[in-house]
Order: structure tokens, then sequence, then C-alpha cells
């Protein structure tokens, strides 16, 4: 599967930014999908993730009550609804997908995933 992220921009603190993961390729309704960010100069770390059919929704706690990550199976699309953005919410997201079942463990570890799409930035000003 091919994934392409996009939706990114620059943003003041409180804002809103909606991420999209559009996917093609294999049916994408096989897929957990989950998105990562990535600070300058931090690691890569998980922010939330969404299993196959959307049933089950797994977030940071750094993102909880903020983001909410939700999927359409039929137009193939990962969204991640950003709300009340801080300038810490500012790296590059990306969104990555595995075929794995996934659970709370499993879903934090870049390890997972097996496919990642390219990233897309976001930036929010103070």
């Amino acid at each position: 599967v091919q994934l392409q992220a996009s939706g990114g921009g620059l943003v003041q603190a409180g804002g809103s930014l909606r991420l999209s993961c559009a996917a093609s390729g294999r049916t994408f309704s096989i897929y957990a999908v989950a998105w990562f960010r990535q600070a300058v100069g931090k690691e890569r770390e998980f922010v939330s993730a969404i299993s196959t059919t959307g049933g089950s929704t797994y977030y940071a706690d750094p993102v909880r009550g903020r983001f909410t990550i939700s999927r359409d199976n039929v137009r193939n699309t990962v969204y991640l609804d950003m709300n009340t953005l801080k300038p810490g919410d500012t790296a590059v997201y990306y969104c990555a997908a595995t075929t794995w079942a996934i659970n709370s463990l499993a879903v934090v570890d870049r390890d997972t995933y097996n496919y990642w799409g390219q990233g897309t930035l976001v930036t929010v000003s103070s």
C-alpha cells in the first residue's frame, strides 16, 4: 500500500487542522493506520491509531481530548482532526499502516508498521 499524507500548514495556537492519509494499492480496509510525529531534534513519537474497521482508536496522552482520528474505507482515507493546537504540536506528521492486529501496546511501537507515508509539516505559532 502507498500512503500520502496531506493537510499540514501554518496555524495559530488554538486553531485547528485536518490531516488526511490517502492510501492506494491493496485493499485499504485490511490495514490499521496510525499517525506519528517528529519535531526537530526529537524522536518520532506516536500520536494516534485506528483499527481496520474504526471500532478502536488510540491516542497519546498529550493529544487525547484535542485530536480525533477517523477513517473512510470507501475513500481509502484516514483523517486526523486536530483542535486547540499548541506550539508543542509543531512537527512533521507521518501516517503509517500495518496488517498486524493492534492493541494498546503495539500501536505506539514504530516497528509495528511496515508502510509509511512521506510526512506533512504542521507548524503552530504562538
